[in-house]
C-alpha cells in the first residue's frame, strides 16, 4: 500500500543558477545514459547561461518572454555532444505552475530546441489580485477541510491558460493537500493530495467491498549473499564513528547485511555512512514529517530486528536495506548520486502515523514514512521491496520531470496522463531494483506489489496490465485515457517498457510466466532490460517535463533512444514499434491538449 510520496505544486525559485549551486548537474556517459558529476563548475555554468540566452533569442519556440526569469534546477552534458538544461521559471518574480522547461544545446552550445510544459505565453490576463492572501487561505481551508497555511501568489499556468492564483498548503493530523485559488474569481483551481498513495482511495475502497484482508507471509530467513551490502569496517575501530557491519532480520526478504554506523565500542546505530548518511528511525506513531523528531536506532549487537513484527527493528530492516538498494541500483545504473542527485540521505520513518496502512516519499521532510498497517484491511507494515523502489523513485521524478496529475477528485483520486507516467515510471524503476537486488526471498519480477498478499497475487504487472482487477489497470492508450486514475493509467506505458524489453508473447523469467498481448497483434521482439532502462532514464531526465503525455513520453523515449543508439538503430525501431503496440503513434496524437 501506498501513502502520498508528495508531488509538490510550488516552485523552487531560489534555484541557484551558478553551477555550484546546481546539486544535481549531471554528464552522461557513452550508451547507457549513466550520469556522472560535472567537470568543472565553470563548464556548468557556461551552460546554464548558453541555455538561458538561447531561450530568450529562441522566444517563440520557447514561450519566454518580458518578465520571465529562469532558475537552473538541473545541467546535463552527454559526451556525445548534447547539453540539456532544466529550468523553473517566475513570471514578475511570481512562481510560475507549470511554466518548466528544458532547453537543449549542442556541444558548441548552439540552440537545438527545447521541451515545454506551457503551450502558451505564461502571462496573466490581470496582475492584480482581487482577493487578500487571508481569503484565498480561508477558501483553500474550506476546500482541503483543514488548516491552511499562508497564501503565496502564483502564476497558473497549467490547463491550456495563465491566471494569478494563490498556493496554499493545507494539512490536518495526518495528510496535506495543496490547494490553488484563482486570485481574481476566488475559484478552485485545483486541490491536490500533497503526498501521493500506494494505495489510491479508490483501490482501497475496491478492497473494502471485496472484503480482503491482506496479510503478507514474513519470518526470518535467509537471502542469497547477493542481499548483503558490503561494509567496510569491523568492530573495534581506531575511530568513531566509522562503518561496520551488521545484520539485518527483516520481515520480508530474510537476512541480509546492512552497512551500519559503529558510535563506539560495542554501540551501533542504522545509519549507513558509505551511503550518505541514509538512516532509518522510528517514528513512534506520530505523524511527524521532520526526521529529527524520530528516534534514532541504536544497539548494542549490530543485528536489527527478528524477522517477525514482534520487533519494532524488524521493519527498520526492511525499510534500510530497501532504500539502500534503491540508491545502489540508481548510483550503478545510471551513476545518479541519491535520488535528487546531490549525495545527500535518503532517509525514512517507520510505524508512522497509528493505523496508516500506506506508505509514501514525503519530499516534506526528504524522508519515506512507513505505516504500520491498519490492523484490519492490512495487517503488516508496508516496508516490501518493489514499494520501497517504487517510492523512492517518485522522489527521483520530482527531482527530474515532476510529471503532475491534472485533475484530482474530492476523494483524492489523481487523473490524467502525466501522474500515469509517473505512476508507471515508479513501477519500471521499482522493479528494476528488485532485479539489482537478486534477492532470492523476492524473486526479481515484472509484478509489483507481489509480496503484499492480494488474492490476485500482484497488484500491478508490467508486461498484461489488465490482469489487474482491483485498479482496472489498461493494456492500451485511447482517448479516455485522460479520465482514467493514475495508477490504472500507468498500464500503457508500463506495458510499453515491457514489450521493449521483453517483447510480445509468452516468457518465462525466474520463474514468473508472461504473456505479454499487443494492440492489433503487433509482434514486438524485445531488446533487453538494460537498454529499455537506459532509454526510459535518459526521456526521463532530459526530455520529459511537468505535462508530459503518452504522446510524448513516445517522442522523448523515441529521442532517448536516437541519443544512445541512433535514428536507424534497432532500439529505436522497437521504442517506435513498443508504443505502437499499446495504441500510442503519431497519427493519433490528440489535436488539443485537454
Amino acid at each position: 500500500m501506498r501513502r502520498p510520496h508528495i508531488r509538490t505544486v510550488a516552485v523552487a525559485v531560489a534555484v541557484a543558477t551558478a553551477a555550484t549551486g546546481l546539486a544535481g548537474t549531471a554528464f552522461a556517459g557513452p550508451s547507457t545514459g549513466v550520469e556522472r558529476s560535472a567537470a568543472s563548475a565553470t563548464d556548468a555554468t557556461l551552460v546554464v547561461e548558453a541555455a538561458r540566452t538561447a531561450a530568450f533569442a529562441h522566444a517563440s519556440a520557447t514561450g519566454v518572454s518580458k518578465g520571465d526569469a529562469l532558475h537552473a534546477q538541473d545541467v546535463m552534458i552527454d559526451p556525445e555532444g548534447a547539453r540539456h538544461v532544466r529550468f523553473v521559471r517566475t513570471h514578475n518574480a511570481l512562481p510560475v505552475l507549470g511554466g518548466d522547461l528544458i532547453v537543449h544545446l549542442d556541444r558548441g552550445l548552439g540552440y537545438t530546441g527545447v521541451t515545454r510544459a506551457a503551450d502558451h505565453a505564461v502571462k496573466p490576463a490581470t496582475a492584480k489580485a482581487q482577493l487578500t492572501a487571508d481569503q484565498a487561505a480561508a477558501k483553500a481551508a474550506k476546500a482541503a477541510k483543514g488548516d491552511a497555511g499562508s497564501a503565496q501568489l502564483v502564476v497558473d499556468a497549467r490547463d491550456g491558460a495563465s491566471a494569478l492564483a494563490y498556493q496554499v498548503t493545507v494539512t490536518d493530523q495526518d495528510s496535506s493537500r495543496t490547494v490553488v485559488v484563482d486570485a481574481v474569481t476566488g475559484k478552485v483551481r485545483s486541490n491536490t493530495p500533497t503526498r501521493d498513495e500506494f494505495l489510491s482511495p479508490k483501490l482501497l475502497d475496491a478492497l473494502r467491498e471485496r472484503g480482503e484482508t491482506l496479510d503478507p507471509a514474513t519470518g526470518a530467513g535467509s537471502a542469497s549473499g547477493a542481499s548483503g551490502l558490503v561494509g567496510s569496517g569491523a568492530t573495534g575501530a581506531a575511530a568513531y564513528p566509522s562503518a561496520a557491519k551488521g545484520t539485518g532480520k527483516t520481515l520480508f526478504v530474510g537476512t541480509v547485511g546492512l552497512t551500519t554506523t559503529q558510535t563506539s565500542r560495542g554501540h551501533y546505530q542504522l545509519k549507513d555512512p558509505n551511503r550518505y548518511g541514509t538512516e532509518t528511525r522510528d517514528a513512534k506513531g506520530s505523524y511527524t514529517e521532520k526526521f529529527s523528531a524520530g528516534t534514532k536506532l541504536t544497539n548494542t549487537t549490530n543485528v536489527w530486528g527478528n524477522g517477525k513484527t514482534t520487533s519494532r527493528v524488524s521493519a527498520a530492516a526492511d525499510a534500510q536495506y530497501g532504500i539502500t538498494k534503491t540508491l545502489d541500483f540508481y548510483k550503478s545504473t545510471f551513476k545518479r548520486k541519491g535520488i535528487a542527485n546531490n549525495s545527500k540521505p535518503a532517509q525514512a520513518m517507520v510505524h508512522w502515523g497509528k493505523k496508516v496502512a500506506n506508505a509514501f516519499w514525503d519530499p516534506t521532510c526528504n524522508c519515506m514514512l512507513y505505516g504500520d498497517g491498519d490492523g484490519d484491511m492490512f495487517k503488516k507494515p508496508l516496508v516490501v521491496l518493489d514499494v520501497t523502489g517504487h517510492e523512492l523513485t517518485h522522489g527521483v521524478v520530482e527531482a527530474t520531470a515532476n510529471l503532475q496529475p491534472t485533475f484530482v477528485d474530492s476523494d483524492g483520486n489523481q487523473y490524467g496522463e502525466p501522474g500515469s507516467l509517473n505512476e508507471s515510471l515508479a513501477d519500471i524503476f521499482g522493479s528494476n531494483v528488485e532485479f539489482y537486488a537478486k534477492n532470492t526471498k523476492d524473486t526479481p519480477d515484472y509484478l509489483i506489489g507481489e509480496k503484499l498478499g492480494l488474492s490476485q497475487k500482484f497488484l500491478r504487472r508490467l508486461d498484461h496490465p489488465s490482469l489487474d482487477k482491483l485498479e482496472g489497470t489498461i493494456d492500451y492508450w485511447s482517448s479516455d485515457t485522460y479520465y482514467t486514475e493514475v495508477h490504472a493509467g500507468s498500464g500503457v506505458s508500463s506495458h510499453a517498457y515491457y514489450l521493449l524489453a521483453e517483447g510480445s508473447g509468452k516468457k518465462t523469467i525466474n520463474g514468473v510466466n508472461y504473456n505479454s498481448p499487443t494492440y492489433h497483434n503487433i509482434a514486438v521482439k524485445g531488446i533487453g532490460r538494460t537498454k529499455a532502462t537506459a532509454i526510459y532514464y535518459r526521456a526521463l531526465t532530459r526530455y520529459m517535463v511537468s505535462t508530459t503525455d503518452f504522446h510524448q513520453a513516445r517522442i522523448a523515449t523515441l529521442k532517448a533512444a536516437k541519443d544512445l543508439y541512433g535514428a536507424n538503430s534497432t532500439e529505436y525501431k522497437t521504442v517506435d514499434k513498443s508504443w505502437a503496440a499499446v495504441n500510442v503513434t503519431a497519427a493519433n496524437t490528440p489535436s488539443a491538449k485537454h
